[in-house]
């Protein structure tokens, strides 16, 4: 390797100060860059789509509401998830350069899981939201105040990013035998795999916290979807019915992409999970969700059409 991988520490144990991210190593290199061009694509597709979102939330009153409130919450998350992996990933396929400090990569892992504990936090809140709109519209505005709505955002960031800082501490703690991670970004499994420490807290504690986090938020989500099809399917006309059925099965494709891989990856024993599995279904996670998402939530309604509709026709009157 161009950089040196290994250092003497004390008593002359050898020390890992960097990582070697193996990302797709099977694959023609000719495809590597092919499936770079595609990441690119998707990665910044993913990004303005997100951008989008926030800024026609900002400057039309009309989508200021509680629901897009939420939805550029989800779209601000977005961008720095895929972020987080996508880049390095990308320059990995393009260059082939793909090595990472231990610091870098575990503030890659930190993120990775933070943002991702906030999302499902935040989706859990974004359910409550439709919950409350269609199940009880009479009482909308008087439960979901500005303030509520705020205080919901800032404890699903805080409470995440607090509460994964755990992470950033154990892993500091731990020494390394190996410096080829068989994966495209630092996640648990190929990390854990690695070290000469002994990992059977930290895998105790991630499995439960994990679990906790992916199988209660997808219970009190399915339990609000729930709620939401009962009513939708007491609606009097046919038209409102299944404009609600649409939309509810949308969200639930990218509900069940985003918890699907989560489960698999997460909530299963790592050794019953294959790397090649392991890296596809992180794909998924991490790049396609992402990328879903602007199309699901907002790009397709008909309120944001309009809104970005409005801005364009505006934007052009000025030139």
């Amino acid at each position: 390797q161009d950089k040196l991988e290994f250092s003497m520490g004390p008593e002359n144990e050898t020390a890992v100060i960097e990582f070697i991210l193996e990302g797709f190593p099977e694959l023609d290199p000719r495809l590597q860059v092919f499936f770079s061009r595609v990441l690119l694509l998707m990665y910044l597709t993913t990004v303005m789509g997100n951008a989008t979102i926030i800024f026609l939330v900002c400057v039309d009153h009309h989508l200021q509401t509680p629901m897009y409130f939420f939805i550029s919450n989800l779209a601000f998350l977005e961008i720095w998830f895929t972020s987080s992996t996508s880049i390095k990933l990308f320059v990995m396929l393009s260059s082939g350069q793909n090595t990472l400090s231990l610091s870098s990569c575990f503030a890659q892992n930190y993120f990775y899981f933070a943002l991702g504990c906030t999302e499902f936090i935040l989706l859990v809140v974004m359910s409550f939201d439709r919950y409350v709109a269609i199940c009880q519209p009479l009482l909308y505005a008087a439960i979901m105040k500005p303030q509520l709505c705020v205080h919901l955002v800032v404890v699903a960031w805080v409470l995440s990013f607090a509460l994964l800082s755990y992470r950033l501490l154990l892993l500091s703690e731990l020494s390394f035998c190996g410096s080829k991670i068989p994966h495209f970004l630092c996640d648990n499994s190929p990390l854990f795999k690695l070290s000469c420490s002994d990992t059977s807290l930290l895998w105790k504690i991630d499995s439960a916290f994990l679990s906790c986090v992916v199988l209660g938020s997808l219970c009190l989500t399915l339990a609000f979807y729930s709620c939401i099809l009962f009513c939708v399917l007491h609606l009097p006309a046919a038209s409102g019915r299944k404009k609600a059925l649409t939309t509810c099965s949308s969200h639930l494709i990218t509900l069940s992409i985003a918890y699907g891989s989560c489960i698999a990856l997460y909530t299963c024993p790592a050794e019953d999970v294959s790397l090649r599995t392991n890296r596809i279904v992180a794909l998924l996670n991490t790049v396609l969700y992402p990328f879903l998402n602007p199309f699901i939530y907002s790009l397709r309604n008909r309120s944001v059409i309009l809104a970005l509709s409005k801005f364009i026709a505006r934007a052009r009157t000025k030139l």
